[in-house]
């Protein structure tokens, strides 16, 4: 099987490095009972980023390695010690590509040396417990995780950027001609579809250099993506002008340079409306080519008058011979600077940055009702769930606090939300669902802010919430009472009573559960 040397379409799967976690610890010194919180911060993951380089001219070091990731941020550590952030991915692509997602949408266009795309950002660094520590919280005994990096599966499109792009049937020439005018040596042979690559060639005719490109032979069809057309075609795209090189020495039945041509920008109008390009606007030049071959020479004087009829540049050229090539590289220079004079100044470098896609949520969450359970969607409620270290109670519990403060308990109990319900956390919107999310029971209840924690690593809401509902207590408390006088009753006429049985009050009383006390109920319902 050959090897490929030039790849012009990959699929790349990118991460971003994950965030270092933060670490929780207390400063501990002689003489110092009351050191403090000192856990430091993790580091902030590596970005992968996409860099135009002016030596890059495919994408076949991606066709060998098509999963990249950066690396993770260390994490945090003692005494006030922030982890290192991991190192950027720096990705080297060619001028011309173009980044397109999972669905097909344009992310981005490449285009301009130094132009930078960040396609997959790093995740960042958790939040150490020195950090976490506030007037109300003084020694947190928790610290938030690393965030992971972001994982993206894109295709990278390949589309030659060049001043002119030499098309035309395959053997009319191309690649001998972009040999002659430049430095360019591509593979020339007398068989159809020599060239299966495109062919980049610089020209100087005059003060003005541009740069040429031998795109591989059309056919009809071609906008169908006939012989690869759509492939071809791609590489016409960016193309200021199009030299239509035209064999005149043919021997095909059924073939003549005009009907070469008609069939050739046929099929550019068709692959123009199928890709939504407008080629009509090019300018277009015609290169009757071989004209060193006797029959040629005459074909070509034949057609010349039609062809300027139509309004067409027609230069009659050999590139065996090399005549007529200092008119036709002049004429292609006149274009390309009047092009140019045309354009706006654009900066040498430009860093293009990906917005994240909308999600359509005007506040900062959003809360939909699916199949009896409350999912609340947004960026930020997911970024605080992937945060949290739920083996640490006192985590959970500044998890709901700052859930609270953003209005989310509020709001649910606006739409109905009852204790008990299943409350998901976890997307940041629909696409998501479904993915790292985690399910809590709804408890309005609960009291809210930091003073009411516990031991360091400890939250008293976490074990209140798992206890019986005080109505439920209520009634056990009243069962048992009536229990115990009804024993008394029986021991007094010598009888022993049956044990008392919580499951003929609550049936899902479980075995082992905690009997529940006078002092476990709230004041108002003693």
């Amino acid at each position: 099987m050959a090897i490929p040397t030039f790849v012009d379409q990959v699929t790349l799967h990118v991460s971003g490095g994950n965030g270092g976690h933060g670490v929780a610890s207390v400063h501990r010194e002689k003489f110092k009972p009351l050191g403090g919180p000192d856990g430091g911060n993790g580091g902030h993951g590596g970005d992968v980023i996409l860099v135009v380089a002016a030596d890059v001219t495919t994408l076949i070091d991606f066709h060998h390695e098509p999963h990249r990731k950066a690396t993770s941020g260390a994490p945090g550590a003692g005494s006030n010690r922030s982890g290192s952030n991991g190192e950027d991915l720096v990705l080297r692509v060619p001028d011309g590509t173009v980044v397109r997602g999972e669905n097909g949408e344009v992310l981005a266009d490449l285009v301009g040396v130094g132009t930078e795309l960040v396609i997959a950002a790093g995740g960042r660094g958790g939040l150490g417990n020195a950090a976490l520590a506030s007037s109300k919280r003084k020694a947190p005994g928790f610290a938030l995780k690393g965030e992971p990096g972001e994982e993206l599966t894109v295709t990278l499109e390949l589309k030659v950027v060049a001043d002119i792009g030499l098309i035309g049937f395959p053997s009319a020439g191309k690649s001998s001609l972009i040999a002659s005018l430049s430095r360019a040596r591509p593979k020339i042979a007398d068989y159809p579809f020599t060239t299966l690559v495109p062919n980049l060639g610089v020209v100087t005719a005059g003060d003005t250099t541009f740069t040429v490109a031998d795109v591989p032979g059309l056919i009809e069809g071609a906008s169908e993506g006939r012989g690869l057309g759509h492939d071809f075609l791609r590489h016409v795209e960016r193309c200021a002008a199009l030299v239509h090189v035209i064999d005149c020495a043919t021997v095909e039945p059924g073939r003549d340079p005009l009907s070469d041509l008609d069939v050739i920008e046929n099929e550019l109008a068709r692959y123009g409306e199928y890709a939504d390009v407008d080629f009509s606007d090019r300018p277009r030049l015609v290169a009757l080519n071989k004209t060193d071959v006797p029959d040629a020479a005459q074909i070509a004087e034949f057609v010349i008058a039609e062809l300027r009829e139509r309004g067409l540049q027609v230069f009659e050229v050999s590139a065996a011979s090399h005549a007529g090539l200092r008119e036709l590289s002049f004429a292609m220079a006149e274009i390309v600077a009047a092009r140019r004079a045309a354009e706006p100044h654009r900066e040498a470098t430009r860093i293009v940055l990906r917005p994240p896609a909308p999600s359509g949520v005007g506040r900062e969450f959003e809360v939909r009702q699916i199949e009896g359970r409350w999912h609340v969607l947004g960026e930020k409620p997911a970024r605080w769930v992937r945060q949290t270290d739920f083996s640490n109670d006192e985590a959970v519990g500044f998890l709901a606090d700052r859930l609270n403060r953003l209005g989310v308990e509020d709001h649910l109990l606006k739409l109905g939300a009852k204790a008990g319900d299943d409350i998901v956390i976890g997307a940041s919107n629909e696409a998501d669902m479904g993915r790292n999310e985690v399910v809590f029971d709804f408890d309005p209840t609960m009291t809210a802010g930091a003073e009411v924690l516990g031991r360091r690593g400890e939250d008293l809401r976490i074990d209140q919430s798992t206890r019986r509902t005080n109505v439920e207590r209520r009634q056990l408390l009243a069962a048992r009472r009536a229990w115990e006088l009804e024993a008394v009753a029986l021991r007094a006429e010598g009888l022993e009573p049956e044990p008392f049985d919580p499951r003929t009050v609550l049936p899902d009383w479980e075995i082992g559960e905690e009997y529940p006390g006078d002092d476990e109920l709230d004041e108002d319902d003693q």
